[in-house]
């Protein structure tokens, strides 16, 4: 009988990978991983690791601590650059600002997703100065960034071809709420996706504005958006029109940020609200009842 193999017989070289596989590997990495680590092990990788087809998609969401912003932001840049111009994909949380996505807008025509997470460097002002840049952008994620009907607005007017809106910000005063639904009621007709969830200020009005400017909706999130009254005609034209229906009071489980809203419910002083651009913290409500979950 044969003796068991030894232990070096069965060691496989990763640089007899074959390339396709290794691209593969290196890809579940996720952005930062590449540049700080896998691209340093050796010549090939980094080789490979410098091919614009490894950044068709950039991902830097959840960052960590281990980073500084500027450091993170410096990352970006050189994975945008490392694209060259191939670039369909990027999201990025916490440490954006309107001068990286001017830079991003700038290297990425043929953008086609965006995904700002957090990021209360992005203003009104720097995404309305660059959505002309991206023609062919599909679909827009902003969440608790302080963006508002001008940024609506201006993505609306210059990307023909969104599909899919996320737009989720807390505390949004009623009349700057309305202005928003309004602003995409009226620049993004072709809207096929749109998820608001956490707009808890978000009217029947408002809502019923938005059903009349995109009739091409097919999937609608209002989840916590506690205003809503969907009884009556509005709540039978939802479910005609709308193919995939979140409710106000449906499950936040597969929420992507349900760990950062606490699950309080207040009456009467508001003791917490994060990302609060309308309230002045502390003030009170006679009629106020929020969500925090």
């Amino acid at each position: 009988m044969d003796p068991p193999p030894h232990p070096s017989d069965e060691f496989r070289n990763w640089l007899e990978l074959p390339r396709d596989l290794t691209k593969s590997i290196l890809l579940r990495l996720g952005a930062i991983e590449i540049l700080t680590s896998a691209q340093w092990v050796c010549s090939p990788w980094r080789k490979l690791c410098k091919d614009p087809s490894m950044w068709l998609a950039i991902d830097m969401r959840k960052p960590g601590d281990h980073w500084t912003f500027p450091e993170l932001e410096k990352m970006c840049r050189d994975a945008v650059d490392r694209s060259c111009g191939q670039l369909v994909d990027i999201k990025v949380d916490d440490f954006g600002t309107d001068e990286l996505l001017r830079h991003i807008a700038d290297s990425s025509s043929q953008l086609k997703r965006l995904r700002l997470a957090n990021c209360l460097g992005v203003s009104d002002g720097g995404l309305s100065g660059v959505a002309a840049k991206l023609p062919l952008l599909e679909e827009l994620a902003i969440s608790y960034c302080p963006l508002s009907k001008e940024a609506l607005e201006a993505v609306g007017r210059c990307c023909p071809l969104l599909k899919s809106l996320q737009f989720n910000n807390w505390f949004r005063g009623s009349k700057r709420c309305h202005e928003e639904a309004l602003a995409i009621a009226e620049n993004m007709s072709k809207l096929r996706c749109l998820n608001l969830v956490g707009t808890y200020t978000l009217t029947n009005d408002s809502l019923q504005a938005i059903l009349d400017g995109c009739p091409h909706l097919e999937s609608l999130d209002l989840r916590r958006c506690k205003d809503l009254t969907l009884e009556g005609n509005l709540g039978r034209r939802c479910a005609e029109q709308i193919k995939d229906l979140r409710l106000p009071h449906d499950s936040i489980d597969d929420y992507e940020f349900k760990e950062d809203i606490c699950e309080l419910r207040i009456t009467g002083t508001v003791l917490f609200s994060p990302h609060d651009y309308d309230f002045d913290f502390g003030s009170r409500f006679d009629d106020a009842d929020f969500w925090f979950d």
